[in-house]
């Protein structure tokens, strides 16, 4: 396949060098000459262009599939519009009106689109519900990717991201920790799930949940992380029904049953490479 990755960042590039090492082409699009610098590291095509720019996006080449994993610049509002809706629409719509179309596009979404769910489980059948103005944009971005444009799309709802500068351990081991459910997924796996959605053509036209095997609340991660990395436990931050609201378990059960195999199927695996530094 020759992939397009635009937004070729902390997942990106994790996909880009699978991509490569199983013998596809990729094209990364950044918008920084920094970016640039990283996608030309791992040994893919190099190109920059703003996704809310459409004229710029005229200097992608023709692609087979385009995965779209383009990060907000900042956490309010008015940057989630700018990337997931007004960004996606407008790469779209460039790519839709090309002569040659890609005939896959895979979007990166998040399970924030289940909104407050006061520590239930959720899966793919389960109704969106979002409740703030973050929330509703992670939803009318779903949206804009099933429009009928003529090609095969992909949903994938990923959870909360760690892995390599990511691992926030010491923010866990020093706390105040709250009490709620966590579900992660390695930035190896994130990519992995793309990557084998995309070789298999499994997820064509439909939403694929990707977290972890296990749930975790909050309190247990850290307290298991202070033992192995042999510090006191750290203290409890005060509990809301704000955040008790917000906690949910995912399920990957659908994901599993695609065949797709964790590299780090629960955090204990997943956090073992930032402990053993720790120590």
């Amino acid at each position: 396949m020759n992939v397009g990755v635009l937004g070729c960042g902390y997942v990106g590039l994790a996909l880009a060098r699978g991509l490569l090492a199983d013998g596809h082409d990729v094209v990364g699009v950044r918008r920084s000459q920094d970016g640039l610098r990283a996608v030309e590291e791992v040994g893919a095509d190099a190109v920059q262009a703003d996704v809310t720019d459409a004229d710029s996006l005229a200097s992608i080449p023709e692609v087979d599939v385009l995965v779209y994993a383009v990060s907000a610049d900042g956490r309010d509002s008015e940057a989630a519009r700018t990337a997931y809706v007004d960004g996606l629409r407008t790469t779209l719509d460039h790519f839709a009106g090309r002569g040659s179309p890609p005939e896959r596009i895979v979007y990166t979404s998040s399970t924030g689109v289940y909104g407050d769910r006061d520590g239930e489980w959720v899966d793919e059948s389960t109704p969106l519900d979002p409740r703030t103005e973050r929330e509703g944009i992670l939803a009318e971005a779903e949206e804009i990717v099933q429009e009928d444009r003529g090609w095969d799309w992909t949903i994938t709802r990923f959870s909360g991201l760690y892995g390599p500068d990511r691992y926030r351990l010491e923010r866990y081991l020093e706390g105040p920790v709250s009490d709620r459910y966590l579900n992660v997924i390695h930035r190896d796996d994130a990519a992995g799930v793309i990557r084998y959605l995309l070789e298999t053509g499994n997820g064509r036209n439909d939403v694929v949940l990707a977290t972890d095997d296990e749930p975790v609340r909050k309190p247990v991660l850290a307290d298991w992380l202070a033992d192995e990395c042999g510090v006191p436990h750290p203290p409890r931050d005060e509990p809301t029904s704000e955040r008790a609201r917000a906690s949910k378990r995912c399920s990957n059960e659908k994901l599993r049953g695609m065949g797709y195999e964790y590299r780090y199927p629960t955090y204990r695996e997943g956090y073992r490479a930032a402990i053993d530094s720790y120590r």
